[in-house]
This record gives C-alpha cells, structure tokens and sequence, in this order.
C-alpha cells in the first residue's frame, strides 16, 4: 500500500487530492497550518481509517512523517491571500520546501512540488511553454508569492541533480471548483459570488486580459498522474486548460449559465496583474495522456452549487 505525505493538504487542491489517493487506497497524512486551509475540507478524509492530520507549519515543523510519496501543495495561492502575509508566503516555500524534499531525500521518496504559471510573470511569450523563463517583478506586491515559487523550484532542481532525488515540479495554471474558499479574491469565485448575490461584477482593467480555467477534477487527476508517471516524465510540467478567455468573456459566461442579468462594474488593474495566461499543455498530452475534460459552464455549475451549500452570506465555517 503506498504511503503519501500531503502538505496544504486542508487548502482547495490538497483536500481534494487527498480524498483521490484514498479512494485509490492510500495512506495519507495531511500537513496544514490553517492559515488558508479549512478542516471542513477534510470531512471526508477524516472518516477513513488510513488518514492522519496534523495541524503544523510546515516552515518550523522540526519532523515530518516518513512515506513513500511527499506531496508539496502547502501555500497561499490567491493575491489577497498571499499579499497579506508576505513572509509566511516566502518562507513556506522555501523553509517549508527544503524540509519536504530533505525528507523526501531521507526517506528515498518521489517528491511532487506544487509551483504554479505565476512564475512565467506578465509573459512576453504566449501560450507559455515549460522552457519560457518569465518576465517578474522581484520586488513587485506578487513577488513573495512568484518568487517563493521560482525559489522552491530552483531547490527542487538542486536536490535532483545533488541527491538524483526523484523530483516532480507542476506549474497549475487557473483552477477552480468545489472547495474554493469564495472570498478568495480571484476571478471565477469573485465573479459567481457576485452573480449569487445579485451584484456587479467587479472586472478590473479593460477586461481584455485572459485567462485559462482549469476545473479541479481535471487538476487532481493531472496532478495524480504526474506523481505516478515514470522518471523519465520531464519537469517542469504545465497543468492548466489551454482554452484561453477573456475576462469580460468570462463574465458573459458566468451570467448566462447562472440565468442572470450581466452587470459589470469596473476597477482599475493591480499591480503586475498579467495580460495574457494560457499553457501550453503538449508534454503533459504527451507524456501523461492528460487533458481537461470539464467545459467552463458546467464547472462553474458545479461550483455555484457548491457556493451556495456552503451559505453565501454567512460565515465560511473553518
């Protein structure tokens, strides 16, 4: 029976990537500090006999648990989120990243490092392919979570070709569904949010920046399948729907599948918000057989159904 060690493992991706690694019977322990993270999101995992939790962060954590699989997912992941705590951001991936892959190293594990297509920056090259090397800003308001994850890639790089560490990198690209938190600050949730309540939605700058949405099922099993794909798979992978959108679209979309009138209320673009976001998704074809299979409008069903189990209003329990 394999055994896996998930960090962030209470936060959207890593909940939902521990219940598929127990249904394919795995033993799992989770890691999450609850900064981000909600235990609510392990109420399933939390019945079954072969998942332990513990609540730590990882930056200080002085041990963490032996397995045969480490899965690094622990980390703010949405601006609002990781700009309010900059440093914990810098140091979860790069102290909470050398003890995962230290203790991968021990332990002779394979190591999956959760990165994400914010290292690729306001990119100059489009769609964006694993061997573009970005275009950031260092010491922009998104450089603590841009650069973290240069950083935890870099290290990863650095332990492969010290130790031979069997590493695995996935750079995400826009996800969304079940398990969002709704006040996360990004686009799909801020805009059925809105839709739900009956407000405008907020689109910053012109609207004509894209994006690429990639629902999390379509995710989780990627991220499966990297993880359990041979050695030879290379790295880093872009995981992400290559169906680009703009954001004025996307607000067009979401009205119509929610059957409500389009309202659009317009504020001016953050600080290094990128103009153009799209993967380029042909090794992950290639090499793991992958490609999104959920349509935008019906996973924005499923996620506005979500949404409105959990009580939009009211407060989101934790």
């Amino acid at each position: 029976m394999a055994s896996a060690v998930i960090t962030g493992a209470a936060g959207f991706l890593g909940s939902n990537l521990v219940d598929l690694l127990l249904a394919k019977h795995w033993e799992v322990t989770g890691i999450d500090n609850l900064v981000t993270g909600r235990t609510v999101n392990l109420a399933k995992a939390r019945q079954s006999r072969r998942f332990r939790f513990c609540r730590a962060d990882l930056a200080t954590l002085k041990r963490i648990p032996r397995a045969d699989q480490y899965l690094h997912l622990a980390s703010p992941a949405s601006p609002p989120a990781y700009q309010r705590d900059p440093i914990g951001t810098l140091m979860v991936n790069a102290a909470g990243t050398q003890r995962v892959l230290e203790s991968a190293r021990r332990a002779d594990a394979r190591v999956l490092i959760a990165s994400t297509s914010e290292v690729y920056g306001d990119p100059e090259v489009h769609p964006q392919r694993e061997g573009y090397w970005g275009h950031v800003n260092p010491v922009g308001i998104r450089s603590c979570y841009d650069e973290g994850k240069r950083f935890a890639e870099a290290l990863a790089v650095a332990y492969r070709r010290r130790y031979g560490l069997d590493v695995r990198i996935a750079r995400i690209f826009n996800t969304y569904g079940p398990r969002m938190d709704p006040q996360d600050g990004r686009v799909v949730s801020n805009f059925i949010v809105q839709g739900i309540r009956g407000e405008p939605f907020t689109v910053y700058g012109t609207g004509r920046q894209t994006r690429s949405f990639c629902y999390v099922s379509d995710m989780i099993r990627g991220l499966y399948l990297l993880q359990t794909a041979p050695p030879s798979v290379p790295t880093p992978m872009n995981l992400g729907n290559p169906h680009e959108i703009s954001i004025r679209n996307a607000a067009r979309i979401v009205a119509r599948t929610l059957q409500i009138p389009e309202r659009v209320r317009f504020e001016p673009l953050p600080e290094d918000d990128p103009k153009q976001r799209s993967p380029n998704i042909r090794a992950a074809r290639r090499y793991l057989g992958w490609t999104p299979r959920v349509p935008f409008e019906r996973g924005v069903i499923e996620t506005a159904s979500y949404f409105r189990g959990l009580g939009i209003g009211r407060r989101v329990p934790r």
